[in-house]
């Protein structure tokens, strides 16, 4: 994608960016969207037009949520990455978007207590850091209601295995032809369900104290740094929000300590949602703040949650994020990027195709800019 001279002048976000051995074309990242069209957790051909729309030249992509081990599950068709049938089919998706110039990271996750014995293998109990259950919910697309098994607590002495489902995964997506990886350390999943006190509940060393619920991501991430590379590794961090009921008393203070202990390993970015977002789609007024976490942090700092590209804009010129990760417009704009160096109008998102099974509609059907149509 190259945009006219004057667009690059005025937009922050069409500006090239070096982030580590990367060096991007502009600061508008996919974000990592859950679409369910991974059948039987293996992604399929479908994909790859779909990431291939979104690929430009020195784009950052972020690949949906992809599970590290057959305990991870909470929904339907969400790809996986611990089978070797699994990792084959990433990688004619991951060759697509290098094909076209694009820097390519797989989410790695563990949804722990936000699933249902149906997910599980023999049906059992979804493990968690709690054995406290969750309420049943609506889905993100506002229709279906999810019922969640209520969870078993990991024993201390099992948490090593999942550290390594993690660190298999890593190792794993690099085989897959992945540029690195991005932990899944956000809304309300397996690594939120330790590190925030309004669900740890734990009298072991991963439970109490600020530190002993940090241990367990901590320990992750090492693990992951140790098989592919710190240069290799993000993660995804949401202090401020209460996702699937995940919330703590100082997401302040629990935002800053993360982001500290992460310096110490070295890794590429943090990629970190504004606290304006508490809830799945839910954009409130707030007066927190990323900065001091922006600050903190020695690496690349990917900001996301509820931007439009003006507001997109401002955080870059105002050194509050370097790269902004963009779902929604992402999904429905597969140009993104060429349309805000444009300022072009934007098609408008279906959110009641977001989560369909349909290899096609509201997948890799959203129109790309009539140039033509531009004045």
């Amino acid at each position: 994608m190259a945009a006219p001279a004057n667009s690059q002048q005025q937009n922050p976000l069409i500006t090239p960016y070096k982030m580590g051995t990367f060096n991007l074309s502009h600061r508008v990242v996919l974000a990592p969207l859950t679409r369910q069209r991974s059948y039987n957790n293996v992604p399929q051909p479908h994909a790859i037009p779909y990431y291939s729309q979104r690929t430009s030249n020195g784009g950052l992509l972020i690949a949906e949520a992809t599970g590290v081990s057959d305990t991870a599950q909470g929904y339907p068709d969400t790809p996986g990455i611990w089978t070797k049938e699994q990792v084959e089919a990433w990688k004619p998706i991951v060759d697509a978007v290098h094909a076209k110039g694009g820097i390519f990271f797989c989410q790695i996750w563990h949804v722990g207590r936000v699933s249902n014995s149906d997910y599980q293998p023999n049906g059992q109990a979804p493990v968690s850091s709690t054995d406290k259950p969750l309420t049943p919910q609506i889905r993100s697309n506002g229709i279906d209601t999810a019922h969640f098994t209520p969870p078993r607590r990991l024993r201390t002495d099992e948490i090593p295995q999942i550290v390594n489902d993690f660190r298999l995964a890593a190792r794993n997506a690099i085989e897959a032809g992945f540029d690195g990886v991005e932990i899944h350390g956000a809304h309300g999943y397996l690594l939120e369900q330790f590190m925030k006190d309004k669900v740890n509940d734990r009298r072991d060393e991963y439970g109490g104290s600020l530190e002993n619920r940090c241990r367990f991501s901590l320990e992750v991430v090492e693990a992951v740094v140790n098989e592919i590379g710190a240069d290799r590794v993000g993660i995804r961090l949401s202090p401020f929000a209460e996702y699937e009921e995940c919330g703590d008393s100082n997401p302040k203070q629990l935002g800053l300590y993360m982001v500290n202990a992460l310096n110490k390993y070295g890794i590429l970015y943090c990629h970190m949602v504004e606290p304006r977002m508490k809830t799945v789609a839910q954009k409130i007024e707030c007066c927190e703040s990323l900065v001091p976490m922006r600050k903190a942090f020695n690496g690349t700092f990917i900001a996301s949650g509820g931007y439009e590209r003006e507001d997109g804009m401002k955080a870059i010129a105002e050194n509050r994020a370097d790269l902004i990760a963009y779902g929604r417009w992402f999904l429905s704009n597969p140009d993104l990027p060429e349309r805000f160096a444009l300022n072009a109008p934007l098609n408008k998102y279906n959110r009641e195709t977001f989560y369909t099974s349909d290899p096609v509609l509201g997948y890799s059907d959203y129109p790309f800019l009539d140039e033509d149509s531009i004045v």
